[in-house]
């Protein structure tokens, strides 16, 4: 069971992204407050979930949170600013949009920019030991997967219904036969060495 709480008796927001090391897309962010006696056995850190868990719990947080907003920056603004501060960035969106204030923010990793006046933990594997970095990186995994899988038709020679634009093999097959789209991130290494980016 993951802990409910990093510092006992203030409000605490999870923060977590997704889509960071992928290849096209956006970048994906959650913020989520979570009742204090929250308990969900199946709750864990997204990439460990299968899919049908993953969206059985994003009903559940959406559901029983006391606050969760989700906020996204796509692949231009990704390569006008790069990866890290576009995750942060969606994150600091995603707190923005919070109907409840926190009091302290804990957040998925090694990196975050200070958000207005409220304290911050950044915890490495945070999202397998706190109940709300676990339920923001939910949050922000399902809403990601279901992005890529509607922009899929305008592009479906990418496979993104199924690699949600991560640097599969498919995928890379995919840019080196065809070339990129409007929505991969340039910034990226999208070829490898061996190829020129084709607009």
């Amino acid at each position: 069971m993951l802990k409910n709480f990093h510092i006992q008796g203030i409000r605490e927001a999870g923060c977590d992204e997704a889509g960071r090391g992928c290849l096209a897309g956006p970048v994906f962010a959650a913020a989520v407050v979570l009742p204090e006696h929250f308990k969900e056995p199946s709750l864990n850190d997204s990439k460990k979930l299968s899919t049908r868990i993953r969206d059985k719990l994003r009903l559940v947080i959406e559901r029983e949170a006391l606050a969760w907003a989700v906020a996204w920056l796509d692949n231009e603004k990704i390569d006008e600013m790069n990866i890290l501060r576009a995750s942060i960035l969606a994150m600091h969106l995603a707190l923005d949009k919070l109907t409840l204030k926190p009091e302290h923010i804990l957040v998925d990793g090694n990196r975050f920019y200070a958000y207005q006046d409220i304290p911050h933990s950044c915890i490495i594997k945070g999202d397998g030991l706190y109940a709300s970095v676990a339920a923001a990186s939910v949050l922000a995994k399902t809403w990601r997967d279901e992005y890529m899988t509607s922009i899929h038709p305008e592009f479906s020679e990418y496979g993104w219904n199924r690699n949600k634009g991560y640097p599969t093999r498919e995928h890379r097959a995919a840019i080196a036969k065809f070339g990129i789209s409007p929505y991969h991130r340039k910034s990226f290494s999208l070829f490898g060495n061996q190829h020129p980016l084709i607009f």
